[in-house]
């Protein structure tokens, strides 16, 4: 992945690989800080608002400052033409900065990982790993912090495993999403994806399918489900804002089946970003 520009509050613009946090950033030293991931389409950035709904979401939950959402804008117009009339990933970040300091923010414009294509072409494999349900509000439900290295050490397992992705069940057996995705699976005409209420992250990627859905022909049923209905299904797939709609053609050594939904979501999720 390459960087393409970076923007900082109090500084605009930055050279990449200039240092922008500082040492004593609670964001650095304790996790307390809230990030987002978006797409940019033809140098538009894909429904920003909504994201900056769930940083403000997640910043509120963490206990940190209140995000400045007009600040945040600002960096978002000084990065996006690097992007020019291209794709890009865009990442916003919001630390609570020093012990009785100022919150700081910052805005990450890089190309698209070169990964995600070709292993949409193939679909993905994935492996199921024990997760924790967030059912009580100190496990953080429905936060994106930058407290990410349980995700991490999951993608990482993923990896030694030989499969592109974790999921995560609790330990009832139950789905609930992968590391940076949402997590679908088809049976007939219906959709199902876990609910929100299992403390699952709320993507703004997963929200639009469940818009695009019936306009595809497929209606969409949430809930709490065992891992055994996924591998019963006949097709599956994650979303996410950067990765958008991958298929996923095994999971725990499980062959699935290709299917129309994963190909229909996409290329209605790419027509939509195409009209904002």
């Amino acid at each position: 992945m390459t960087v393409l520009a970076l923007a900082v509050t109090g500084r605009g613009l930055v050279d990449p690989v200039e240092p922008v946090i500082r040492a004593d950033d609670e964001g650095l030293l304790r996790g307390r800080a809230a990030f987002e991931t978006l797409k940019v389409y033809g140098g538009r950035p894909f429904r920003l608002e909504a994201h900056l709904d769930r940083l403000t979401a997640s910043a509120a939950s963490i206990g940190l400052p209140a995000v400045e959402r007009r600040r945040i804008q600002v960096l978002v117009g000084l990065v996006l033409p690097k992007a020019a009339s291209g794709d890009a990933s865009l990442r916003l970040v919001w630390t609570a900065g020093p012990a009785r300091g100022a919150p700081s923010a910052l805005a990450l414009l890089s190309d698209i990982p070169d990964w995600i294509e070709p292993a949409r072409e193939r679909g993905a494999a994935a492996v199921s790993l024990l997760g924790v349900r967030a059912s009580a509000p100190w496990l953080l439900p429905g936060v994106k912090s930058t407290s990410y290295a349980v995700n991490m050490a999951a993608e990482a397992e993923a990896r030694r495993r030989g499969v592109d992705e974790a999921l995560f069940v609790d330990g009832d057996g139950i789905v609930l999403e992968g590391t940076v995705t949402n997590v679908w699976w088809r049976v007939g005409d219906t959709l199902f994806t876990p609910a929100l209420d299992l403390g699952i992250l709320a993507g703004v990627t997963r929200a639009t399918l469940v818009e695009l859905a019936p306009q595809c022909g497929f209606s969409v049923e949430e809930g709490a489900y065992p891992l055994a209905r996924l591998l019963e299904s006949e097709e599956a797939f994650t979303s996410s804002s950067v990765r958008e709609v991958m298929p996923l053609v095994e999971v725990d050594g499980t062959t699935l089946g290709r299917g129309p939904a994963a190909d229909a979501l996409q290329a209605a999720l790419r027509d939509l970003a195409a009209k904002v």
